[in-house]
């Protein structure tokens, strides 16, 4: 997935996500560095580098506004989260496309989007078909949900270390799964929301619920 964020670098890609929104074509490095207060071109031409290394930009040699946001295709306020598919034995998880949310819905760029397979975690929130949203780089506290890849499956769980083990628990009072070293599983980090498709029935838009 995509690497973590400096400050500055997520000052700079938010303001180039509004400014295409708002004038459907990119700043100039000038333009970045005298919205974000960064004196040095140079130090703009630096932070694009960063950006396009860590996954979030493309650039195009020569132009001075050759910027492509990826995954980008939504107006001003709005973020492009990855969305990813899991497979069994996967040690880092591949975007597969992207869904634009509001941004205030979404606590950090490094966040993406993981389908949740089965409804053995409702007590938790989530349930077959749901989009979890699920933040990376945070630090879960005891109890706090997080999505955990076992198999090819994304699963919701509150989790407790035991040595080198953890146990998975549901939430609804059952027993725990517990896992060691040699088990094919990821924690992916904790969930940060749930996006949950309407049902056939319901004539409406996709409802973001945050965890």
């Amino acid at each position: 997935m995509r690497a973590p964020l400096t400050p500055v670098e997520e000052h700079v890609y938010q303001y180039l996500l509004d400014h295409l929104a708002e004038h459907t074509f990119q700043p100039s490095v000038r333009d970045i560095g005298r919205h974000c207060r960064i004196a040095s071109t140079k130090s703009v031409t630096d932070l694009l580098a960063s950006l396009e290394t860590k996954g979030y930009i493309e650039r195009q040699p020569g132009r001075s506004r050759g910027v492509k946001l990826l995954g980008h295709t939504g107006p001003s306020g709005v973020i492009p989260v990855p969305t990813v598919r899991l497979a069994a034995g996967q040690r880092a998880p591949e975007a597969d496309g992207f869904l634009s949310l509001d941004r205030s819905l979404v606590p950090s760029a490094e966040c993406f989007l993981v389908r949740v397979e089965s409804d053995d975690a409702h007590a938790l929130g989530t349930r077959a078909g749901d989009l979890a949203l699920v933040h990376p780089v945070a630090r879960s506290r005891e109890g706090e949900p997080v999505v955990v890849r076992v198999g090819a499956a994304a699963k919701v769980r509150t989790m407790v270390r035991r040595g080198q083990a953890v146990l998975l628990h549901t939430g609804n009072g059952s027993a725990p799964t517990e896992l060691g070293p040699h088990d094919d599983y990821a924690v992916l980090g904790v969930l940060a929301g749930v996006i949950r498709p309407p049902s056939p029935s319901v004539d409406a838009t996709e409802t973001v619920v945050q965890a």
